[in-house]
């Protein structure tokens, strides 16, 4: 009988699953987040995608990856709403994610980050006035949204508002 293999590993204060000596399978960023866990180095809870799903998804595509890490991906939000005590898609207090990339190697300038994950225009109301603080709500939601275009839709603000960083017009 085949054994499943994992494709989710959590870091955090209550649990972690990874150390510093798998760099292949979580990369760099994820390797380190779990050995300063392992250390006792207060690091916000989080999950890494293995590289190896990384791997279906370039050979299989993303339908396959889906459903290989789907079920562990949900397993792993709920331990960081577990150990943040918030929930993600709450409007009135939402729990915040950021996604960040990474690789078995160093790649400087080539990953992406999407932060605020979570937010949306109910949570927005409710991070303003947990934060006491609307325009730092506000523009929360802003980078969420400007991150997210650019990184999942590859779409360029920039290029909405036809500014060029070389002096072309677009």
């Amino acid at each position: 009988m085949p054994t499943e293999t994992k494709n989710v590993y959590v870091f955090g204060a209550a649990r972690t699953d990874g150390d510093a000596k798998m760099k292949n399978l979580l990369g760099g960023k994820g390797a380190n987040l779990a050995e300063m866990c392992r250390l006792g180095i207060a690091v916000p809870p989080g999950f890494t995608v293995s590289t190896e799903a990384c791997t279906v998804y370039t050979e299989q595509g993303k339908d396959a990856v889906f459903k290989l890490i789907e079920a562990e991906v949900v397993q792993g939000v709920a331990c960081i709403e577990q150990e943040m005590g918030k929930k993600f898609g709450d409007a009135s207090d939402p729990l915040l994610l950021s996604v960040r990339s990474g690789s078995r190697a160093s790649m400087p300038g080539m990953m992406d980050t999407i932060l605020n994950l979570g937010l949306n225009d109910e949570a927005v109301v409710g991070l303003a006035r947990k934060a006491k603080n609307e325009r730092f709500a506000w523009d929360s939601y802003r980078r969420f949204v400007q991150m997210y275009g650019d990184v999942v839709f590859l779409f360029n603000i920039l290029v909405l508002l036809g500014i060029s960083l070389t002096g072309e017009e677009e």
